[in-house]
């Protein structure tokens, strides 16, 4: 027969009659094909207990039994009268394809389990008990609570120091710029308006740099930026009772060590043109606050509404003047505004004039 296709045949790769499949003999460096393996028919040979095993998994309708079920993968796909996989599994023969089928009908029989209504047994997951709820909530409250409280401590008492200083220093440069401007003129002390300054107090047992700017009032605004004067009371260097308060802790601290002034300890009061300067009361030896000659002690701690502190004679709240007093008034004890710690302190001679002391009296240089 001849070759139809014998005039391409240079376009050709092979030979028709070359093709091993149809024939012809192996390619030369090519393995020949193995021959199909085809499944011969395997005898079933049931048993009762078999019989009774495939009527429990036979099809429950008769319908559903005579319409055969399609097959996803082509290795079921065998010739008529092949038997099933069921049938293999209990006669006992099958071929080596079979084998691994078997494995994944046993995963799938494992896999039954899933139908079993495990998950539908399962309870929802049972809510904590009010009580328990209630605790846990207001632990919550009181940590939140337990942080509030320690940042407003730490702005009072370190935030508020250090935004203090700078009020302090602008307020020096305010002062001694208005000094400055009334250096000519003979002093004559008045009150400023309330929130203004009035003087500079310096303690030298508190540090040897230790200045505060005074001002006007005693309200929280002032106090906020500095000591403040009692409205009403003496002015520095006049007869009667100069009352300064001032914070102990937070708002620049400006009072925070008044509990270690003994007797005799220098407070000096700094005006436009003089120095005056108060000494704690008591006696300086012995370092005992009540031992002066007008009964009023040197140091003393009272509660919040004994007013009398600052009367024009300090603990008398009815007598006249008695002298040129200073008082200084601040919480007791640290970190607390439970009772007031009391520092009273007399005029010590004259005023010294700034003009022959510009730097300071000697005094400043106690302590």
């Amino acid at each position: 027969m001849a070759d139809p296709d014998q005039g391409l045949e240079t376009g050709r790769t092979q030979r028709w009659d070359r093709v091993p499949e149809l024939g012809g003999p192996p390619l030369p460096q090519r393995p020949p094909v193995p021959p199909r393996r085809v499944v011969e028919p395997v005898v079933v040979v049931r048993e009762p207990e078999a019989e009774a095993d495939t009527a429990r998994h036979a099809p429950a309708s008769p319908v559903s039994a005579a319409v055969p079920q399609p097959q996803s993968d082509a290795r079921w796909q065998t010739h008529q009268g092949a038997p099933s996989v069921a049938d293999m599994h209990v006669a006992g023969t099958h071929d080596a394809d079979s084998d691994e089928d078997g494995e994944w009908d046993d995963a799938w029989e494992d896999d039954t389990d899933w139908d079993d209504g495990d998950w539908d047994d399962e309870q929802p997951r049972q809510r904590d008990p009010l009580w328990r709820v209630l605790v846990r909530g207001a632990g919550e409250l009181l940590v939140t609570a337990g942080l509030v409280v320690l940042l407003f401590v730490v702005y009072e008492v370190y935030v508020t120091d250090l935004l203090n200083d700078r009020t302090q220093g602008n307020l020096a440069e305010q002062i001694h710029d208005q000094w400055d401007k009334a250096a000519a003129a003979p002093e004559n002390l008045v009150a400023p308006a309330v929130g203004k300054p009035l003087a500079v107090l310096h303690i030298p047992r508190l540090g040897e740099d230790y200045s505060r700017v005074v001002l006007e009032g005693v309200s929280e605004e002032q106090l906020a930026e500095g000591p403040g004067h009692y409205i009403g009371t003496a002015l520095p260097g006049q007869q009667g009772n100069l009352a300064i308060a001032g914070h102990r802790v937070g708002k620049g601290s400006p009072f925070l060590d008044t509990d270690q002034l003994v007797p005799g300890d220098p407070i000096v009061v700094e005006t436009a043109q003089n120095w005056y300067v108060y000494r704690v009361l008591g006696d300086a030896a012995t370092g005992d606050y009540t031992t002066d000659a007008s009964g009023i002690p040197g140091q003393q701690i009272v509660k919040p509404s004994d007013v009398s502190v600052i009367a024009p004679t300090p603990d008398a709240a009815d007598a006249a003047p008695s002298g040129a007093y200073l008082t200084l008034t601040t919480c007791h004890p640290k970190y607390s505004a439970r009772q007031r710690l009391i520092v009273h302190a007399v005029l010590d001679g004259s005023p010294v004039s700034k003009a022959d002391f510009p730097d300071g009296p000697p005094a400043l240089t106690e302590g």
